[in-house]
């Protein structure tokens, strides 16, 4: 029994001897790099300097600029100690989050937000980092808290509707939404507002989707027609449908997407051929596109051609390993 005791001790002695010369080996990599160019000249200032938060801020964004973010965290949280401005603080989240440590730099973030309370950009970042955390309600209350501050925030609007549609709030998402076109009638929250139109089956989404047509005198915008010809056809108002996704492809021929749904309603209207067709134009704008060939292969399978059918379910499943209905479909129809 005590040799087993003194053998575990042992080992937990001599793990701890290779962990302590695994952090030291790093202190000491860490210490190497940071006495070379292109740092050397920074460091030997710090050295000189100890008090200047500024030469910290030059070699941490100097060492971000050559990817080696996990050293500049402690330069950044140096000089952010030192001298906690917006601008150190900003950058400092942003290190934080590419070095994947999301709770400190939401911790930061409501430092800011108290420091700074009169900059609204730090608790509109600090919503989007709960977000990423999955803290949708406190996200929300930071979303309120800006627009208490400063109605006419949009931005603060829009991404309150985006983050109120994804929780399946509908109607509150588009009470937001439209107060965010209001204030600034720009194509991406308007396109972002037709799409929750259409996807809620609302009959605003027609009369919203011309309008915002009808503003563009460029004639560049697709999502427009895209987001009509999706409503109609779930509206099954087939033709219609065909004619907006058809101006999308006027629009821009590579819009893949727009190939894709046109091909979809030909398969609903049950003109296998012509949704064929489509689907095989569709491979040619994108070869790599999976959905493109799986619709094939649907076409093919409604038309009795087992062969085909398979081939391209294959061919699906060969571009997205993820595509399970598409293997699926080929094992069903080789037995």
């Amino acid at each position: 029994m005590s040799i087993m005791i003194n053998t575990r001790n042992s080992f937990i002695f001599g793990l701890c001897l290779i962990l302590l010369a695994a952090c030291g080996g790093a202190d000491q990599s860490a210490s190497g790099l940071l006495n070379k160019a292109p740092y050397k000249g920074l460091t030997d200032s710090i050295a000189r300097f100890p008090q200047d938060a500024d030469l910290y801020k030059k070699r941490a964004v100097l060492l971000s600029l050559n990817n080696k973010h996990e050293l500049a965290t402690a330069d950044y949280q140096q000089a952010w100690k030192m001298a906690p401005d917006e601008n150190t603080g900003q950058e400092f989240v942003a290190n934080l989050l590419l070095v994947n440590q999301p709770l400190e730099a939401v911790a930061l973030l409501k430092e800011c937000t108290v420091k700074f309370p009169e900059n609204p950009e730090f608790r509109r970042r600090l919503s989007e980092v709960l977000i990423q955390t999955g803290n949708n309600s406190a996200a929300l209350k930071e979303y309120d808290e800006i627009i208490g501050i400063d109605s006419a925030n949009f931005e603060a609007w829009y991404e309150k509707g985006v983050l109120l549609a994804r929780t399946g709030d509908t109607t509150a998402a588009i009470t937001s939404l439209q107060r965010a076109y209001e204030l600034q009638p720009i194509y991406f929250i308007g396109n972002t507002l037709a799409d929750i139109y259409a996807a809620s089956m609302d009959p605003r989404t027609v009369p919203f989707c011309d309008t915002l047509i009808a503003r563009d005198s460029l004639k560049i915008q697709v999502e427009p027609h895209f987001i009509k010809g999706r409503y109609y056809a779930d509206s099954k108002l087939y033709q219609e449908a065909l004619q907006e996704f058809e101006a999308c492809i006027r629009l821009d021929w590579k819009f893949t997407d727009a190939h894709l749904e046109k091909g979809l309603v030909y398969f609903e209207m049950k003109d296998y051929k012509k949704a064929l067709e489509t689907f095989t134009f569709t491979t040619t704008v994108s070869n790599s596109n999976a959905d493109a060939w799986y619709w094939m292969g649907r076409c093919y399978e409604a038309m009795g051609d087992k062969e085909n059918a398979i081939a391209n379910y294959r061919k699906a499943y060969a571009l997205d390993k993820g595509f399970i209905e598409a293997r699926e479909r080929a094992k069903q129809l080789n037995k």
